[in-house]
């Protein structure tokens, strides 16, 4: 597993057309939040249960038509949650998984709150809500 920030998992998307952008958050926080332009939703957890979904990996593989040795990079809010649905993708045997560090939201500050010290928003990169 690679881990790239924000800028240098753009730059990647950017050079290499055939890479797929996962957003592994919830449906709400695709929706609300943001997410990142060009980005798939497919949750790794979902409210209220918060199981993870058996079938991640079989969805972004559904994503990667059929392509395990496809680019897969994964983003969740802070780059927790992304670690963890890399793994599972390593171990579905996708051969080229990214997590970008920081997430869309980035790491709390000292008065918790997200999105003033990291997070591909924070480093101004194209994003959008539904």
């Amino acid at each position: 597993m690679q881990h790239l920030d924000p800028r240098a998992a753009h730059a990647f998307l950017q050079q290499t057309p055939e890479a797929v952008l996962v957003d592994c958050r919830t449906e709400i926080e695709h929706m609300y939040v943001g997410h990142p332009v060009g980005a798939e939703h497919v949750a790794w957890q979902e409210a209220p249960d918060w199981d993870i979904d058996p079938d991640f990996a079989l969805r972004v593989q559904r994503l990667c038509k059929g392509s395990v040795e496809r680019p897969v990079l994964v983003i969740c809010r802070s780059g927790h949650r992304s670690l963890y649905a890399c793994e599972a993708l390593e171990k579905a045997g996708f051969t080229q998984v990214i997590n970008v560090l920081e997430g869309f939201e980035g790491p709390l500050d000292e008065d918790f709150h997200r999105g003033t010290r990291g997070g591909w928003r924070f480093h101004g990169l194209p994003w959008q809500q539904s």
